[in-house]
């Protein structure tokens, strides 16, 4: 095996790590309207639906690649494709970075310290599926140029 290609099985075998973060922590909340009987927001369901199709992308490619050469030039523009599809997921879901998913207080009351401490489940969701997506467009675009 080339050095190439050990860097693009690498590559791949990050992204499958990866991808089912996003979509197990997006599909919480797919599953959370679906059960009220509700639309999916586009800031959700944009990024869901590109990250089980890169992750489905990823282990194909990662068996093709393992079972016989492939398509090199395809493989790349499809990365692209996914790339910039993850970019707009990315995009769509861009106000989450000036949301505050915990709130900390500390103090002392009548000699004695305390903490109180408040945590936002879906906020820090939405921010670790932001995150993921931000470490999987630098990996596509690592395998789009390997």
């Amino acid at each position: 095996m080339a050095l190439s290609g050990f860097f693009f099985l690498t590559w791949r075998i990050f992204q499958i790590c990866t991808l089912p973060v996003i979509v197990g922590l997006l599909g919480w909340f797919v599953h959370q309207y679906v059960s009220a009987n509700l639309l999916t927001p586009d800031y959700i369901l944009v990024l869901f639906i590109v990250a089980v199709i890169a992750l489905a992308w990823a282990i194909f490619t990662t068996i093709d690649y393992l079972r016989a050469r492939h398509d090199a030039l395809f493989v790349a523009l499809f990365d692209l494709g996914i790339l910039g599809a993850l970019i707009a997921g990315v995009y769509y879901l861009r106000f989450i970075t000036d949301q505050n998913c915990t709130s900390v207080n500390a103090g002392f009351n009548g000699g004695s310290a305390y903490i109180n401490g408040t945590f936002n489940k879906q906020c820090a969701m939405l921010k670790a599926a932001f995150a993921f997506a931000i470490i999987n467009i630098i990996l596509f675009f690592m395998t789009f140029v390997s």
